[in-house]
């Protein structure tokens, strides 16, 4: 399942552009990986965020694994409801299970994003 309206980074994060603001959270792909998703740890509203740099933790019961930034800027929300229900993540990751918001900095953040099609070759069937 890789929606086709969403851009997406090699490290399995989601983007969701809408006007000045970016939604992110991780691909269904990753939930799958990572299993039972049981915390989150999310930077704060208000940090300013890179690309490519550690913005946050996912802890499942099988690991703890890094999340990324697929772009730069500020943060404008966090979803706070993962804070008390963090396995809406595995079941809407697209959805309810998003992560961050971002007022992007990047002139055109979708530069250093893949589109779905190319998402979609680099993982497994």
């Amino acid at each position: 399942m890789i929606p086709e309206d969403l851009y997406y980074s090699e490290e399995h994060e989601w983007v969701r552009l809408d006007e000045d603001i970016a939604t992110i959270g991780i691909t269904d792909f990753a939930q799958d990986q990572l299993g039972d998703i049981v915390y989150v740890e999310l930077p704060a509203v208000g940090d300013v965020v890179q690309a490519g740099s550690v913005i946050g933790e996912l802890e499942s019961t099988k690991s703890v694994s890094d999340i990324f930034s697929p772009l730069s800027g500020e943060v404008v929300a966090r979803n706070e409801a993962l804070d008390g229900g963090p396995e809406v993540i595995n079941s809407d990751p697209y959805g309810e299970g998003w992560l961050i918001r971002v007022r992007p900095s990047d002139e055109d953040p979708k530069a250093s994003l893949l589109e779905a099609e190319a998402y979609k070759a680099l993982i497994p069937d």
